[in-house]
C-alpha cells in the first residue's frame, strides 16, 4: 500500500486530495501543526477524518520535519502548506517567509535527506505571477510577485526545481489558480459573495 504525507490537509486542497488518495487505496498521513488537531471540520465534511492518520507537523523546525518523514515513510509528499492570506503576509512578512518559502525547503531537505526517491508535489500560486504584461499565463510566463506571500511562493517553487535539477528528485509544482468550493474558507472575497448568494436565495 503506498504512503501520502499532505501538509495542509485540513484546508480546502488538502481535505479534497486525502479523500481521492484514500478512494486510491493510498494510506493517507496528515501533517497538522501541534494546535491545529481541532481543525478537521473539513476532512469531517468529506466523511474521511477516522481515515487520515494525523501527525504533528511543523514546518517551522527541521528537525520535526526530518522525525516525521522517517516515521511515515511516505512514498509521496504533497506541500500544500503555506500562510495563504495575502493581506496578512504584509501584516507577517517574515511567519509568511518562514512557513511559505522557508518551510517547503525545509521539508524538501528533509526528503532528499531521508529518501530522495520520495516524491514531492509543491503547490505553487498563481500570485507568483503577480503583475502581468500579458493574459493567460502559462509556465513560460515570467514571475513579479506583488506581495511577501507570492515572493514567498516564487521561492518554494524555485527550490522544488533546483531539487529536481541538483539531485535528479522527482519534484513537481502546481500552479494554482482561485478555485472554489464549499470547503473553502469565508476569509475568502469569492467565498464570501458565493455565501451570501446562497443566503438571498434562500431568504
Amino acid at each position: 500500500m503506498k504512503k501520502a504525507l499532505i501538509t495542509g490537509i485540513t484546508g480546502q486542497d488538502g481535505a479534497y486530495l486525502a479523500r481521492l488518495l484514500l478512494q486510491k487505496g493510498y494510506r493517507v498521513f496528515g501533517g497538522v501543526r501541534r494546535n491545529g488537531y481541532n481543525s478537521l471540520e473539513r476532512l469531517k465534511y468529506l466523511g474521511v477524518a477516522d481515515k487520515v492518520e494525523i501527525v504533528p507537523l511543523e514546518l517551522l523546525e527541521h528537525t520535526n520535519l526530518l522525525d516525521v518523514v522517517e516515521r511515515v515513510e511516505p512514498d509521496e509528499v504533497y506541500n500544500l502548506a503555506a500562510q495563504s492570506y495575502v493581506g496578512v503576509s504584509f501584516q507577517q512578512p517574515v511567519y509568511t517567509a518562514e512557513v511559505t518559502g522557508i518551510g517547503a525547503l525545509r521539508l524538501l531537505e528533509a526528503v532528499h535527506r531521508i529518501n530522495p526517491k520520495t516524491k514531492f508535489y509543491q503547490a505553487s500560486s498563481s500570485e507568483m505571477f503577480g503583475k502581468v504584461r500579458s493574459s493567460p499565463q502559462n509556465e513560460e510566463t515570467p514571475f513579479y510577485p506583488r506581495s511577501p506571500y507570492a515572493v514567498s511562493k516564487v521561492f518554494a517553487h524555485w527550490c522544488a526545481v533546483n531539487y529536481r535539477e541538483a539531485y535528479g528528485m522527482f519534484v513537481s509544482c502546481g500552479i494554482m489558480f482561485n478555485h472554489e468550493s464549499p470547503l473553502r474558507g469565508l476569509e475568502f472575497v469569492t467565498r464570501k459573495t458565493t455565501h451570501a448568494l446562497a443566503r438571498i436565495k434562500k431568504g
